[in-house]
C-alpha cells in the first residue's frame, strides 16, 4: 500500500497544483488582478437562445449590489455567425481576465462544413477547462418532489464520447471512438475528492458503465479507485450509470459529491435539475488550472421563449453569485443570494416556469428591490 500511495502520489503531482486555486471560493486567485479603481475584469459570453436577456439581468443585479466589476461582453456563436467574435478572441479574453461569466450555446444537430467538433468543444479544449462542477439544492419556495437534497455533480468534459471522433467505415456503419484517459481520469478523480475535502463533503461517488465498456468505463473506474485510497477519510462508492438514474429520481438525498466521464454528466445534470424544479434554477461552473467560467448548470438555449421575455433568470444570477464568491467578493455574494431566497421564498414574483406569470425583467426587478 505504502509503494502504491507513493506512486499515486508521484503520478498526480501535478493535479496538486493544478486544481483550481480557490475552488472553495475564499479568496481571488493569484491570476486574477484588480485593477487600479478596485474592480475586476470579466468577461461575458452571453450565449444563444435567451442568453443575451438573462445576461442583462444579471448586469442590472450585479450594479444594484455594487460588485466592483467591468465587464469585457463577446458573443461567441456557432449559428448566429455574422454576431460572433472568433474564438480565438474569446479563448485570449478569458485567459487574460481569469474569469468568465457565459450562458450556454447552441449546439446544430448537422454540420455543412464537415466538421465534427463543435464550438463548444473547442472552446473546452482550448482553455483546457475540464472540470464542470454543478451543485443541485432544493430551494426554499420551490416546489419539488424531494426535499433536502444537496449534491455536486462533476463532470470530465474534455474526452470520453465528446471527442468528436467519427467516421463511416462502410456505408450505413458509423463507428465513434470514446477516448478515456489515465492522467484525465486521475485527474478528474483527484479534483472531486479535492472538492469534497475542502467542502466538508463526506462522500464520492463514481458513476461509470465498467460492466459492459470494461476498458473504456474500466479505466476510469479503476483511476477514481486508485485515487480515492489518498482520501481515507473521504467515503468512496462505485455505481453503474443505469442504476444511478433509478437512485437518483427515487432518493437523491443519498448523494453528496458524484464524479462521472463526459456523457454520463451532462444526462445526469439535467435529471437532477429536474428534481429541484427545472433548468432555470440550478448553477454550475466549470474550471481549468488557471480559469473559471460560471454558467447554468442545464445546458438548455430555449430559443422557444426568445424575445418573450419569460425565461427564469434565477440558475444565471446563482451562477454570477458564485463568481462574486470565486473573487473574495462576499458581501456583494451574499447580498445576491439573499435576495434570490426572499423572492422565491415569499413567491409573490414567479416565472412561468413556477407556476406564475411573471416576466424576466419583472423578477429581475423583484430581486433589485430586495436587495
Amino acid at each position: 500500500m505504502a509503494n502504491l500511495t507513493g506512486l499515486l502520489r508521484q503520478g498526480t503531482k501535478h493535479f496538486l497544483t493544478s486544481t483550481p486555486r480557490n475552488l472553495i471560493h475564499t479568496s481571488p486567485s493569484l491570476n486574477i488582478l484588480k485593477n487600479t479603481d478596485g474592480t475586476f475584469n470579466v468577461t461575458m459570453v452571453p450565449g444563444d437562445g435567451v442568453g443575451p436577456e438573462l445576461m442583462d439581468s444579471v448586469q442590472a443585479v450585479l450594479k444594484s449590489v455594487g460588485a466592483p466589476l467591468e465587464f469585457e461582453q463577446l458573443h461567441l456563436s456557432e449559428v448566429q455567425h455574422r454576431h460572433s467574435t472568433s474564438l480565438e478572441h474569446v479563448v485570449k479574453s478569458i485567459n487574460k481576465n481569469g474569469v468568465a461569466i457565459k450562458g450556454v450555446i447552441d449546439i446544430p444537430t448537422s454540420t455543412h462544413t464537415g466538421e465534427l467538433q463543435n464550438l463548444n468543444q473547442k472552446f473546452r479544449n482550448s482553455l483546457d477547462i475540464y472540470a464542470n462542477v454543478v451543485r443541485v439544492k432544493t430551494l426554499a419556495g420551490v416546489k419539488s418532489r424531494h426535499k433536502d437534497v444537496d449534491f455536486v455533480i462533476i463532470r470530465e468534459q474534455t474526452e470520453g464520447e465528446y471527442t468528436a471522433l467519427e467516421h463511416e467505415s462502410i456505408k450505413g456503419v458509423v463507428e465513434s471512438l470514446k477516448v478515456v484517459t489515465a492522467g484525465k481520469s486521475r485527474r478528474i478523480a483527484k479534483f472531486a475528492f479535492d472538492y469534497a475535502t475542502r467542502h466538508g463533503r463526506k462522500k464520492v461517488t463514481a458513476v461509470h458503465k465498467a460492466n459492459i465498456m470494461k476498458l473504456g468505463d474500466g479505466l476510469f473506474l479503476k483511476s477514481c479507485t486508485d485515487i480515492a485510497k489518498l482520501y481515507p477519510e473521504i467515503e468512496f462508492e462505485t455505481m453503474i450509470v443505469d442504476n444511478t438514474t433509478m437512485q437518483l429520481v427515487s432518493k437523491p438525498q443519498q448523494f453528496d459529491v458524484m464524479v462521472m466521464p463526459n456523457l454520463y454528466g451532462n444526462i445526469i445534470s439535467n435529471i437532477a435539475a429536474g428534481l429541484v424544479g427545472g433548468a432555470g434554477l440550478v448553477s454550475g461552473g466549470s474550471f481549468s488550472a488557471n480559469v473559471a467560467i460560471f454558467e447554468p448548470g442545464a445546458r438548455h438555449t430555449f430559443d422557444e421563449a426568445v424575445g418573450k421575455g419569460v425565461a427564469n433568470p434565477t440558475a444565471m444570477l446563482l451562477s454570477a453569485a458564485s463568481m462574486l464568491d470565486h473573487l473574495g467578493l462576499h458581501k456583494e455574494r451574499d447580498l445576491l443570494r439573499k435576495a434570490i431566497d426572499r423572492v422565491l421564498t415569499e413567491g409573490k414574483v414567479r416565472t412561468r416556469d413556477l407556476g406564475g406569470y411573471a416576466t424576466t425583467l419583472q423578477f429581475t426587478n423583484a430581486v433589485i428591490n430586495s436587495l
